[in-house]
């Protein structure tokens, strides 16, 4: 059966980590590597550097409020070189970036079925991550959805980061579709925010650090997880908007 879309409702711009792949599966035990690594077994240290990411290390699960999830790469760096600063700069990045390349990211739900739908319902869709734009497109290619999108933004593509609202602006700068015909979808009050600077409608997630209680109060609507985007896309939430 053909999904039929909220009338206002022409693009949809997602974030990446904590929305479309699953936030603690896809990198908690990333984290751990890393500040494992980095620390040396030294127990202290480990600690020490789980407080400044926002990170519990006993329970390898990231915090609400990680500087990890809102920030840029360029963030952690910059935590890491105050944590370890007999570590060069080039180092970490090092450390990070072959970490992350050997990242399994955990897709929310199945992504290339529902990437399929909502293109062949007739919506323009996008990304908009404050992640490397090159590592958002090398984990979009490994589940078979690059492809299907007609904008992909990171914090190093030259339209800032969120919560500032450049990245959203120039996917719809790209496509031609105005901001209040676009939702963001994001997982973080971040993203919210720079949905509602760039005037576009916002949906929340609760697959990345936030609550519902977080997301409620800005959000135009909160679902579990992206999975519920064709529903409510079809529903009198969608068409009111």
């Amino acid at each position: 059966m053909d999904m039929k879309i909220g009338r206002n409702i022409r693009g949809l711009l997602f974030d990446k980590d904590g929305t479309l792949f699953d936030f603690h599966k896809s990198w908690s035990s990333w984290m751990a590597t890393i500040i494992g690594e980095l620390s040396g077994g030294d127990a202290a240290a480990a600690d020490r550097v789980g407080r400044n990411l926002g990170f519990d290390v006993a329970a390898c699960r990231f915090l609400v409020g990680s500087p990890f999830v809102a920030g840029t790469p360029d963030t952690t760096v910059g935590i890491l070189l105050q944590t370890f600063p007999n570590l060069a700069r080039q180092d970490i990045i090092e450390v990070l970036r072959d970490a992350t390349m050997q990242l399994q990211q955990v897709e929310v739900v199945p992504l290339r079925p529902l990437i399929l739908e909502l293109v062949n319902s007739g919506l323009t869709l996008g990304i908009a991550t404050n992640d490397h734009e090159s590592t958002a497109r090398m984990h979009l290619e490994q589940v078979g959805v690059l492809d299907h999108l007609e904008f992909v933004a990171g914090f190093d593509s030259g339209h800032g980061s969120k919560p500032e609202a450049g990245m959203l602006l120039a996917f719809c700068e790209q496509t031609g579709i105005n901001p209040g015909q676009v939702a963001m979808v994001g997982d973080s009050i971040w993203d919210i925010q720079a949905g509602m600077t760039a005037g576009m409608a916002t949906v929340g997630v609760l697959t990345g650090t936030a609550t519902r209680q977080m997301l409620s109060p800005l959000a135009d609507v909160v679902l579990r997880d992206i999975g519920e985007l064709p529903a409510w896309l079809q529903s009198e939430v969608a068409t009111g908007i």
